[in-house]
């Protein structure tokens, strides 16, 4: 077990090493998560005065519930990036080599991803608060968003990780990026649910991501939240995606990396 845990944190160190030394690797993971809260809590915070728009803790907290869960997830895939170009220049197949136990491989690339989205929600929170964020739950509130919006970047680093392992190229990002993008965005991204229109709100009444942002907006407002739904959604995706991850491993090591 402590070899498991010994490449785990290996791999987790060295993903954190090369972008925390690397602006052109950091910069982007914290600037367009702020530049999206920016953007959408601050361009459009008339949005908030809507009829029918009751969300209690104001538009700041309702746009940064989705800003925190996005920059959660494109850390997530950000890892997979990392993993295909691993791969592409060797480095993949000689840790497959030389793990003695593969499956600490793919939790490794998790906790790398959930190392550089702690600095960046960490960033991301302080931002929002200086500039007039006022969410109306506790901490301990906050915490459990933080927990939520952690289960969603493991989810996605294992969903990109089962994509590049079977891939194996940078040209898979697409394939990474675009699930991930058009699943956040088919939600109540701008105003509450009951007031999306069309056919986007058929899709976003049956995803899953609906149902993670809306706990997350009740959690930073104090209000009443289905913990058993918003959480044991959050645990199955990940159990889903660790799955496809491992599947996309054991396809690496029939290849031969």
């Amino acid at each position: 077990m402590s070899g498991f845990w010994s490449t785990a944190r290996g791999i987790a160190w060295r993903g954190l090493h090369l972008t925390y030394t690397n602006p052109p690797l950091l910069l982007p993971t914290i600037i367009f998560p702020l530049f999206f809260y920016v953007a959408f809590a601050g361009g459009l915070s008339s949005v908030g005065d809507v009829p029918g728009f009751d969300y209690p803790a104001g538009y700041d907290t309702f746009q940064f519930t989705f800003v925190l869960l996005q920059a959660a997830a494109f850390g997530g895939v950000f890892s997979g990036f990392g993993i295909a170009s691993d791969f592409e220049r060797g480095f993949g197949r000689r840790l497959l080599l030389a793990s003695p136990r593969r499956e600490a491989i793919v939790v490794g690339y998790a906790m790398s991803a959930l190392g550089r989205f702690a600095v960046t929600g960490t960033a991301l929170t302080v931002v929002a608060l200086a500039t007039g964020m006022r969410p109306t739950g506790s901490v301990g509130e906050y915490l459990a968003m933080a927990l939520l919006a952690a289960l969603v970047c493991i989810a996605a680093a294992w969903f990109a990780a089962g994509v590049a392992m079977r891939l194996k190229t940078i040209q898979a990002g697409p394939a990474m990026q675009m699930p991930v993008f058009l699943t956040l965005f088919l939600a109540p991204v701008f105003v509450p649910l009951d007031l999306v229109g069309g056919w986007v709100h058929s899709v976003a009444t049956v995803n899953p991501v609906t149902a993670l942002l809306e706990g997350g907006r009740d959690l930073l407002a104090g209000e009443h939240l289905d913990a058993l739904l918003v959480f044991g959604l959050a645990l199955a995706l990940v159990v889903l995606f660790s799955l496809w991850a491992l599947r996309g491993l054991r396809a690496a090591e029939r290849t031969g990396g």
